[in-house]
């Protein structure tokens, strides 16, 4: 008797001549089957590896970068200080502008003092520090009897990204320059969120393009725009308000208390 299913149904074998059971026909193969799921799971890990590496350097460009960066900025920053204590003491001290001139102080960008050396190639900036230009128009240093333009450039995400934060200056905010000698006390007075990066009218010694058409001295912000790109740049001008003496203690102008 053939055996019955679970509802009672009959199965039935089939025989051959002799009366014994034939052999159940074999599934048939799927062709490639093997080879397409190999390709797939390859591919599958080729592209958790490349987020890895992905990842990886996002980690590295925005936040070990400004790890490094910040310590050589520092480092410059210290010893830009101690050769103003050594000129003080009335010992010997070599000057270069390279190492820096000043600090610059932004209240409303950032909490942290910001050294200033002369250039603005990738290469320096990537030390976190803001560089005066010297091409293609050359900057006017504030300590300078001449009118002119201070104008600065810093890198806005990565290698310190200093100038992250332009983006909350507003007009009558204030920028303080130190250098050894004097604070020079600027106000904001325009601002100039999307240019071409091929705009260097921007650095001109009268800025026309932020309303200016007389001499004067001036100071210009400027850094890549939008924020983790460098298609545009953006721009902030201040004039010179007052300049005042710094004493033994170095006293802060009051923008910065």
């Amino acid at each position: 008797m053939a055996p019955t299913t679970e509802n009672g149904e009959q199965q039935h074998e089939e025989q051959t001549d002799d009366g014994s059971a034939a052999p159940s026909p074999a599934a048939p193969r799927r062709r490639g089957t093997g080879r397409i799921a190999t390709a797939v799971g390859v591919f599958g890990e080729l592209l958790i590896t490349a987020g890895l590496v992905l990842g990886l350097f996002v980690v590295y460009s925005l936040w070990w970068t400004n790890v490094l960066a910040d310590r050589e900025a520092d480092k410059q920053g210290n010893k830009v200080r101690d050769t103003w204590a050594q000129e003080e003491d009335g010992e010997p001290a070599e000057f270069d502008p390279k190492k820096g001139i000043g600090f610059l102080h932004v209240p409303t960008m950032s909490k942290d003092e910001i050294l200033v050396s002369k250039g603005t190639s990738t290469d320096h900036l990537n030390d976190g520090i803001a560089g005066y230009y010297t091409d293609p128009v050359k900057a006017t240093l504030p300590a300078s009897d001449k009118n002119g333009n201070f104008s600065l450039a810093a890198h806005r995400d990565g290698h310190g990204a200093k100038f992250h934060n332009i983006h909350k200056i507003e007009k009558g905010d204030p920028i303080v320059f130190e250098s050894k000698d004097e604070w020079y006390v600027y106000k904001v007075y325009a601002v100039l969120p999307e240019t071409s990066k091929y705009n260097v009218d921007v650095l001109s010694a009268i800025p026309k393009e932020s309303g200016k058409k007389k001499a004067g001295k001036y100071i210009t912000l400027t850094t890549c725009t939008p924020v983790f790109t460098s298609n545009y740049r953006y721009i902030v001008w201040g004039e010179l308000e007052r300049v005042e003496k710094v004493d033994e203690e170095r006293t802060p102008p009051e923008e910065l208390r």
